[in-house]
Formats: C-alpha cells, sequence, structure tokens
C-alpha cells in the first residue's frame, strides 16, 4: 500500500477553533490582503521590474479580483487536505498571494511573477512550486480534468488501492464563465453524468465579461438549466447581504426587479462609473417609488456603489454560506455573481481584461489598502487585525494542515519478459491485443494496476480480450442482458466496481482528460495506475489540446494509436494518419515507438511501463498497424533490446564502408526488406535499418550534440561511408525520418506520404504514394546516379 509522505498527524498542532464571528472577521482581513498581494505582484511585473526584452510582461489584475472572495474563502476555511482544485488561469496571481500568506510559496517567487524561475503566468504542476493540483492555461481543460479525477478517485477508492488514512476528496474547479464557451467542458460534463461521477464541484466565476466583451444575458438561464438537467445541484449566489437587506425595506421588490432585468453591458458600465451613475440611472427608472427614494436619500455615492455592487461572490458570508451548506458527494455548481477588476479602479469596464493600474492608480490603491512605502510584500500590512492573531488562525487552515500533499506510491513490479505471443503473420494491433489479454490471464501486481480507456474504440483498437477477462469498471454492479438473455456474443462485458476498462464516447478530448487523471493518481490519491488508452492514429489531432495538457502536468500513461497510415487502406482518408509521428517527436513528456514487429511491441511494452513509473520518466505513444507481417524467428538478445527502445538497429548490418542503406519504420518493412534483397545484387555491402523509434533516435542525436558525446544515431550510422546515401521509408511524413541525413552529413531520399490518403488496397496506395519496392529501388538509383556524378 502507498503511504502519505507527510508529517505525521501527531506532529500537527492545530489551535482551538475560532468563533464563527471571529473567523469571517479574518477570512476578510485575508481577503483584503490576497486582492493587494495579487494585483501588486502583477504591478511589480509590469512596472518595477527591468524589462530588458521590451515585452508586455501582463497579468490580469481584473481576472484575479473578481475571485479574491471565492478563493480565500476555499483555501482558508473549507477546503481540506485530500480536496483537489484546478484554479482558473487568470487567477494565478490570487493563486500564488494564497499559498504565500499559508507559508507554501516564497516572496522571490512572488517577485519574480512571470519571469525565468518565478511563480507561473498560470498556474502549473511542472513549474511551480506552491502545490499546484491540476495545470491550467488552455482555458476549459483545467474544468474538465477535475470531472476525470473524480471518476478515477472512485476507482482507486473502490479497488482499495489508496492508503488507509487517505479519505475521499473534493475535486474543485474554479471556472472563468467564458471557459463555459469551450466546447470540452460539455463533452467532460455529459461524460461525467454517464459514469456518476461524484466528490465534484465546479464554482463558476460567473462576472459576465470575457476576453474581448461583456458575456450574453442569455448565458445564465441556459447555465443552469443545463447542469441541472446532466443532475448536478446547481447553487446561485446572485446576491450579498447588504442587497439581500435593501430587498427586504420598502420597495425592495422592485429594487431586486430592476437589478434582475438589468442588462450586463449597463450594470458593468454602471459599476465603473460609480454611485452617480447608479444614482441616475435609479432615479429615472424607479425615482417615482418612495422606499427607492428613500433608499437613495440614505446613501451617498460612494456607499450606494458599495450596496449595488455586493454580489454575493464578493459578500464573504454569503460565499461560506452556501459551500458549507454541502455536505453530500453530489456534484454541486455554484454560480457566483462577481464583478470582474471588483475593488480596482476599472472594475466593470468592458476593456479591463488585460488591464493594468497605472502608477496614480496603483499610489491611490495602496492608500485604500494602508500600505506602508516598503512594506508592499509583508505578509500582514495594512490589516487591523494583530500580527499573532492572524498567524495563530493561518497555523489552523485545515488545508495546510499536512505538509506535502503530492502522496507517493511504490512501483509496480514489472516481469524480466512480458507474454510473446507466436505466429508467423501477425500485425502489431493483434501482438498487442494478445500480449494484453494474456496479461489479464494472470493474477499480478502487473496485471491489477493496468486500466485500459477507450474512445468507443474498444473492440476495433484490439482490447476486447483485456476486457473481456478484466471487466468494465461502474461504480454499481450492472447486468448484461445479452448473457441473462443468452445471446452469444463475443463481448463479455461484465459491468461492476471490479472492472479495470472505463469506456468512454466518442470524445477523443475526454480519453486524454481522463488519462491525465489516470496518470496522476499517484501523487493524487497516493494509488499507482499504469493507464492504456487505445484510439484511432488520425484522431490523436482530435484530442492534442488535452494530450499536450496531460504531458505538460506530468502525468503518466500509455497512448496506443491504431490503426495508422494509408495502410488503413479501404478506410479512406478521413480515418488515414499522415503527421502523427511527427506529433510524437515534438511533444515533451511523450516517448513515440512505431514498431514492425510483435517482437518489437513486447520489449517496447515493458519499458513502457518501466518508463510511466520512473522518476525522470514520462508518457508512452506506441503507433500501431492492422497490416498482418511476416514475424521475424529470432531471440531478442538484452543488446537488440537495448537498440530497439533507443530507437533503432540494423535488420541487416551495412559492410564497413557501404555506400547506401535503406532505413524503414513500421509496416513498410515488407516494402523495404524486398527493395534490400533486390539490391543486395548490385550492391552487396547496403545496410537495411529498421527505425523503431525516430523520436528517441532524434532525442538521443540532439543531447549527444549538446553533451559530446556519441549518439545512438551515430553510433547506428557510423560504419556508412562518409558520402553514402540513405533512402528512408515511413507510412507518415517523409520528414520523419529525413532529419537522419544531418547526422553524419549523409545524403538523404525521403519517401513518405503528403498529402490526403483514399480508398484503395495497399498495392495500390503504396505504388500512387510512392512507398513500395519500385519507389524504394527508384530512390536507391537515384542515389547510386548522384553519386556517379558527383
Amino acid at each position: 500500500m502507498a503511504a502519505f509522505s507527510s508529517r505525521p498527524a501527531s506532529s500537527i498542532t492545530r489551535p482551538a477553533p475560532l468563533a464563527e464571528s471571529d473567523t469571517l472577521a479574518l477570512l476578510k482581513a485575508l481577503e483584503r490582503k490576497v486582492l493587494w498581494l495579487s494585483s501588486w505582484m502583477i504591478h511589480n511585473a509590469n512596472h518595477l521590474r527591468a524589462n530588458r526584452d521590451g515585452l508586455k510582461v501582463g497579468g490580469h489584475q481584473a481576472s484575479s479580483a473578481s475571485v479574491a472572495t471565492l478563493l480565500t474563502a476555499l483555501y482558508f476555511d473549507v477546503l481540506r487536505p485530500e480536496d483537489r482544485v484546478a484554479v482558473k488561469p487568470h487567477a494565478s496571481p490570487v493563486y500564488h498571494a494564497i499559498q504565500y500568506l499559508l507559508g507554501r510559496q516564497s516572496r522571490e517567487k512572488l517577485e519574480r511573477f512571470r519571469a525565468l524561475g518565478g511563480a507561473q503566468s498560470y498556474p502549473s504542476r511542472s513549474k511551480d512550486g506552491d502545490d499546484v493540483d491540476f495545470s491550467t492555461g488552455s482555458v476549459g481543460l483545467g474544468v474538465a480534468v477535475t470531472s476525470f479525477a473524480a471518476l478515477v478517485q472512485d476507482y482507486v477508492h473502490l479497488k482499495g488501492l489508496t492508503p488507509e488514512a487517505q479519505p475521499r476528496g473534493r475535486m474543485v474547479a474554479v471556472v472563468g464563465d467564458a471557459e463555459l464557451d469551450e466546447g470540452n467542458v460539455f463533452e467532460a460534463l455529459l461524460e461525467g453524468w454517464k459514469h456518476d461521477v461524484r466528490n465534484l464541484w465546479w464554482v463558476i466565476d460567473y462576472n459576465r465579461q470575457s476576453l474581448d466583451t461583456v458575456v450574453s444575458d442569455r448565458l445564465f438561464g441556459r447555465i443552469d438549466a443545463l447542469f441541472d438537467m446532466m443532475g448536478w445541484r446547481v447553487v446561485t449566489l446572485k446576491y450579498g447581504k447588504a442587497l439581500e437587506a435593501a430587498f427586504a425595506g420598502p420597495d425592495g421588490d422592485a429594487l431586486r426587479q430592476w437589478i434582475d432585468a438589468c442588462p450586463n453591458s449597463l450594470y458593468s458600465a454602471l459599476v465603473f462609473k460609480g454611485g452617480e451613475g447608479w444614482r441616475k440611472h435609479l432615479e429615472g427608472d424607479l425615482g417615482q417609488l418612495p422606499g427607492i427614494r428613500g433608499f437613495l436619500a440614505a446613501h451617498d455615492d460612494a456607499s450606494l456603489a458599495r450596496v449595488m455592487t455586493n454580489l454575493a461572490g464578493h459578500d464573504m458570508a454569503a460565499v461560506l454560506e452556501a459551500f458549507h451548506g454541502i455536505a453530500d458527494d453530489r456534484p454541486t455548481c455554484f454560480i457566483a455573481y462577481t464583478i470582474k477588476g471588483f475593488g480596482l479602479p476599472f472594475a466593470g469596464h468592458k476593456d479591463n481584461h488585460a488591464g493594468l493600474m497605472n502608477e496614480e492608480q496603483m499610489a491611490s490603491f495602496r492608500r485604500a489598502m494602508a500600505i506602508p512605502d516598503g512594506a508592499e510584500w509583508d505578509r500582514f500590512a495594512g490589516l487591523k487585525l494583530p500580527p499573532e492573531t492572524i498567524e495563530r488562525f493561518l497555523a489552523g487552515v485545515a488545508f495546510a494542515g499536512r505538509s506535502v500533499r503530492r502522496l507517493t506510491a511504490p512501483a509496480v513490479a514489472i516481469p524480466e519478459a512480458l507474454p510473446l505471443p507466436r505466429a508467423a503473420r501477425m500485425s502489431t494491433q493483434e501482438g498487442f491485443g494478445r500480449i494484453l489479454n494474456d496479461i489479464a490471464a494472470e493474477d499480478s501486481e502487473l496485471a491489477r494496476r493496468i486500466v485500459t480507456c477507450s474512445p468507443d474504440v474498444t473492440v476495433s483498437t484490439n482490447l476486447g480480450g483485456w476486457v473481456n477477462r478484466r471487466g468494465v469498471f461502474d461504480r454499481r454492479e450492472r447486468e448484461d442482458v445479452f448473457r441473462d438473455e443468452k445471446v452469444i456474443s463475443a463481448q463479455r462485458w461484465q459491468m461492476s466496481p471490479k472492472g479495470q476498462h472505463i469506456e468512454l464516447g466518442i470524445a477523443e478530448h475526454n480519453l486524454f482528460l481522463l488519462l491525465a487523471a489516470l496518470g496522476l493518481s499517484a501523487p493524487l490519491f497516493g494509488a499507482r495506475l499504469l493507464p492504456i488508452g487505445t484510439l484511432y492514429d488520425p484522431f490523436i489531432s482530435r484530442g492534442l489540446d488535452a494530450l499536450n495538457y496531460a504531458c505538460y502536468q506530468d502525468a503518466r500513461f500509455m497512448v496506443v494509436a491504431t490503426p495508422s497510415g494509408i495502410t488503413l487502406a479501404p478506410e479512406g482518408g478521413a480515418h488515414q494518419s499522415i503527421g502523427t509521428p511527427l506529433i510524437g517527436m515534438a511533444q515533451d513528456g511523450l516517448a513515440a515507438f512505431e514498431p514492425a514487429f510483435v517482437d518489437e511491441l513486447a520489449v517496447l511494452l515493458r519499458w513502457g511501463f518501466l518508463h510511466l513509473q520512473a522518476e525522470e520518466g514520462g508518457s508512452v505513444y506506441l503507433r500501431l498497424s492492422t497490416r498482418p507481417l511476416e514475424q521475424p524467428q529470432r531471440t531478442i538478445d538484452p543488446a537488440l533490446a537495448a537498440d530497439i527502445i533507443a530507437g533503432g538497429y540494423w535488420l541487416k548490418p551495412p559492410s564497413p564502408g557501404a555506400d547506401l542503406a535503406i532505413v524503414f519504420t513500421g509496416a513498410v518493412a515488407p516494402e523495404a526488406i524486398a527493395a534490400h534483397e533486390m539490391l543486395l545484387e548490385d550492391i552487396p555491402s547496403a545496410g537495411l535499418l529498421a527505425v523503431t523509434s525516430a523520436d528517441r533516435l532524434h532525442a538521443g542525436w540532439v543531447e549527444g550534440a549538446r553533451s559530446g558525446e556519441a549518439s545512438h544515431a551515430s553510433r547506428l550510422l557510423a560504419p556508412l561511408a562518409p558520402d553514402a546515401a540513405m533512402v528512408t521509408v515511413i507510412d507518415a511524413h517523409p520528414a520523419t525520418l529525413s532529419w537522419l541525413g544531418a547526422v553524419a552529413q549523409h545524403r538523404v531520399f525521403p519517401l513518405g506520404v503528403e498529402h490526403f490518403g483514399q480508398s484503395g488496397d495497399i498495392p495500390d496506395l503504396y505504388r500512387v504514394y510512392g512507398l513500395d519496392s519500385d519507389a524504394i529501388l527508384a530512390a536507391a538509383a537515384r542515389a547510386c546516379l548522384g553519386k556517379i556524378r558527383q
């Protein structure tokens, strides 16, 4: 079982709880401090720090201000250590200010906000050091991943994989309302409904302003209805205590109706204009009512502005009441009405998204916050409460009660060799399914820790055998109607909490977000999983943003993408991938492979399971094919296995000083082998190089150039003559292999696919796209002719 990497509970000294009124006063003071620190952090980065390149530093003072109350309430009062939070990207300064007050962030990093080594522009698990749970940046992804994290939490708890002392936590997303324009949020919402996710909160910062404009008035009604339809509880935080008191006064119903009917654009404009603007409109629209005249007479302009902007999302008492009013695990959406830029001079202005306070405005803001010169970074400057009182309160904050919230889990032992299916002809896709099926038959720790998922292509990516043996995960036991009705089916998909396959709808974004959550299970929940996701190779592009997001968080998972390339043949261009190997090469945190033979695949799968768990490891992408190939009859020794993992090996070694080599990857192996055999009659020294990973080969070559050490690519090509030529061939874009000419300045004649695919059989398509043996021989002839001319 995994264990917490944290202080023992007995070592934590917790002060006695405060009275409710004292807690509210302290939270309001901390809210004020959070607003100051987040605003000052951005101001310092833009106006006081040296700007050597002249580029705008930026930051989001207005977007930060709108969630200062919400995040203060969450982190200082509501959250527990087991809760996990995705903070909206533009609230990064508020998040870092809170962590600074909790002692989890340094002043130096705040001073270097958006600079090298400083607090990141957007919260980042891998770049920030203050315990970010989920990276955010590409809007909508941080929201959606919390839904899948809730599903993963259920998965590991129902299987008893978590540490005994680890309670279920809430997965919380603080959501900018403009993020709800992102389609992946609603894809995740629907998938979450299908899987009955629990312990999930989405807190919508409903400030009704996006980057460029004011959000449509009609959005709220749709949000409310949509979440309700998906089985969520919807809690609307609209009016604060001061406004509610005004509504309770004479003609208060008319005031409420006026605000309810006020268009978002007008409300925002009046927020910016202040008390005088509010008074003018209220007098013009409701001045005939004696209660409203009395209400206006009771307030000067400053006081009137405070009351009219008293939305619940900025009222600490209202926020706490709403959050603490939820005691069950039902997914809950809080729609918190807020004001973008609340408390700042450009509050409500439609252009405030990237707005920054100038020096004069900041000086005025500093005076309002009672911050002495030189005390800008002081944790308690400007607060009326004694510092020791605040320190005592912070020491008792439940969220910070555990010194380290990133958990650890023991590595899963991987056998010295995985089961190797034997057949004269086999595709790598079939081999993958058979290897997993054999693992599933074992009662091993490896088998228990693998979890698979697929976007409705489980059977067609050869996961059927695994699922038949291991079942489909569901929070409840589900009946198999076909089995009960004695209808014969190859798929025996028992659905229960014991299942180890998570079936998804056709949405690749959801697949990669689920893989991100599964791949973070060890640090989030203390449970080691080995996730494998399968999809059709061309549709990696459909989920690419989410794949990049998952890798950016250092989530650990395996993507098995199959079938691939024009080799898919009759399926046609809509299902034929071209650029995916280049994606694999370019994607940080992802080691990409394309084996030709099943014995290579077995080696790479084993290495992949180790790589997922290595401290300096990462995720793995296997590009497979449905094309059956003749399998080599050989035993892979440790040296050959190391070459396969490093990216390539000589299937037919060249003679020393050889003038020509054919280099191939993946399913085109038969054409490369046939062309090589024909070449040997005229060029007996020619070699045949199998590249299993252009990605690993290229990465090793680049690293070797930096370090001055020989790379695997340079060692492989060393037997060739200095003026030798290489013909490279791959069922993908030719740039995947054409860079090999730069390793030792050899001439390269690259073959590959540069245009959309089409329907046909393999011989026709390989001929049309120049991947067949004739095309390889023609390229070899050009290479030889070019050397003669030289």
